[in-house]
C-alpha cells in the first residue's frame, strides 16, 4: 500500500496529550504504522554513560501511531486527508482532499 505520510511531511497531531501540535515527520516506521514527529511526544530516557555520551536523563521524540496524525494542507494550514491521483503525464501523486492541492511535485 502506498504511504500517505512520508518523511519530511508537515503533520498535526489529532489526539493525545500533544493534540494540536504540528511538526515535521523525522522517521516513518511502516512495519508498525508509526511515525516520529519533531517536537511531539517527548519522553525522558535514562541513558548510561558511554565513550561518546555523558549519560543522564535524555529527552527525545517517541513514535506516534500514524492514525493519530494528519497531513497539514499546504494551502490553508489545516489538517486534511490524503488522496492519490494520476496526472496527465502519468505520474501518481498525493493530493490534499480539502483543497485539492498536489502535495509532492
Amino acid at each position: 500500500m502506498a504511504a500517505k505520510i512520508k518523511k519530511g511531511d508537515k503533520v498535526t497531531v489529532l489526539v493525545g496529550r500533544d493534540k494540536g501540535k504540528t511538526g515535521e515527520v523525522v522517521k516513518v516506521i511502516p512495519a508498525e504504522n508509526r511515525v516520529v514527529v519533531s517536537g511531539v511526544n517527548i519522553v525522558k530516557r535514562h541513558q548510561k554513560p558511554t565513550q561518546f555520551n555523558a549519560g543522564g536523563i535524555e529527552e527525545k521524540e517517541a513514535a506516534i501511531h500514524v492514525s493519530n496524525v494528519a497531513l497539514v494542507d499546504p494551502k490553508s494550514g489545516e489538517a486534511t486527508r490524503v488522496g492519490f491521483k494520476t496526472l496527465d503525464d502519468g505520474r501518481k501523486v498525493r493530493f490534499a482532499k480539502k483543497s485539492g492541492e498536489v502535495i509532492d511535485g
